[in-house]
């Protein structure tokens, strides 16, 4: 009986502790990089040297370092560049999406990054039909294997790929580059098996992680150049009350306009400052969903500053307020940018 009732203490506790519920909320953001009107048809090109095969590939096979191993990095910059054009062609932002199939420079010095000269721009855009280039200017991998025993036939083996390089987008009217997208990322495989399989089936080639490394960053930076969805954690306070749960439970269910309803009820007859914060909180979250940030921000202004005035700007709840109303002030700052991003685009064109 006793330890019934304890149960039944730690569940109320839990109960009372848990006060928010966390969310997921999808935005539509600008891509980093703005174009001039117009940019109907994008190039693609690859203005890098792939890395010599003996370059940047270390593999450890049972403890002992091979000094034998070579991976060729030629397929792996062209992978990076179609990947990317690619990526940019499913969103269907630009009328045209072009990859030039051959590599731009002819020296062999791979670790020096080289901008593409005006007179290179121009002789592009023009054979090409083109109106801005995305270069790839400079990329690198470093490619680490580890092979090892675990027993009864059995092996670990890794394979991790760093990748760091530089790509630039550049006009035909303009001597500088437009802008440039700093390369800095990793993948890695992680594989168990016997030691045949794991060798010749389930752990990619030297080349092949390469490869993957490159249709990787490829995919990575496509929110540079396009805009795109991304997901973010949000939150809203809950209750003991009645109509706190009833405004809980539509939220759950999506019934933004009837949790709404509650939240506002609440607002209005409350006399204490902490349901008025908590409740300016949800009801800028449900302006939020229904895409009206001004007002979202307003509300959430509401709730950080009766936090702050009340708990000070040290406390959690202070402080998880004020990065909410942070990125709705951020949020109303990237709208303006995408519809300007928005605004001159045609009807979509040709698939990639």
């Amino acid at each position: 009986m006793r330890s019934t009732f304890l149960a039944i203490l730690l569940s109320l506790f839990l109960s009372a502790c848990n006060t928010l519920t966390y969310m997921s909320i999808e935005a539509y953001n600008p891509a980093e990089i703005t174009f001039p009107d117009p940019v109907k048809t994008v190039l693609i090109v690859n203005n890098a040297v792939p890395q010599p095969p003996e370059f940047g590939y270390e593999y450890s096979f049972k403890g002992v370092a091979q000094d034998t191993c070579k991976a060729s990095a030629d397929s792996a910059l062209f992978a990076a560049c179609r990947s990317l054009g690619k990526a940019i062609a499913e969103k269907d932002y630009f009328e045209d999406v072009l990859l030039y199939h051959d590599p731009v420079r002819t020296d062999d010095v791979y670790y020096s990054d080289k901008r593409l000269t005006q007179a290179q721009v121009r002789a592009l855009c023009r054979e090409n039909e083109a109106d801005v280039i995305i270069s790839l200017d400079l990329l690198l991998f470093n490619m680490k294997k580890d092979v090892v025993l675990l027993g009864d036939g059995y092996a670990l083996g890794n394979i991790d790929v760093v990748m760091k390089g530089v790509v630039r987008t550049y006009l035909p009217d303009r001597e500088n580059p437009l802008a440039t997208v700093l390369v800095n990322d990793s993948i890695f495989w992680a594989e168990t098996g016997d030691l045949h399989t794991l060798q010749n089936r389930l752990l990619p080639t030297p080349e092949e992680a390469l490869i993957g490394g490159g249709e990787y960053i490829g995919e990575k930076i496509l929110p540079n150049f396009v805009p795109h969805w991304r997901t973010d954690v949000r939150w809203y306070f809950n209750g003991g009350s009645t109509i706190w749960k009833e405004a809980s439970a539509f939220a759950a269910g999506d019934k933004w306009d009837r949790a709404f309803e509650r939240w506002n009820t609440i607002h209005q007859r409350s006399r204490g400052w902490k349901d008025k914060a908590k409740t300016a909180s949800n009801i800028a979250l449900y302006y939020e969903v229904q895409e009206n940030l001004q007002e979202a921000y307003e509300w959430s202004q509401q709730s950080y500053e009766l936090f702050l005035k009340h708990q000070g700007e040290e406390d959690t709840q202070t402080k998880r307020q004020k990065a909410y109303m942070d990125a709705l002030q951020s949020r109303l700052l990237a709208d303006a940018k995408l519809e300007h991003q928005l605004s001159p685009l045609n009807s979509p064109g040709g698939a990639f």
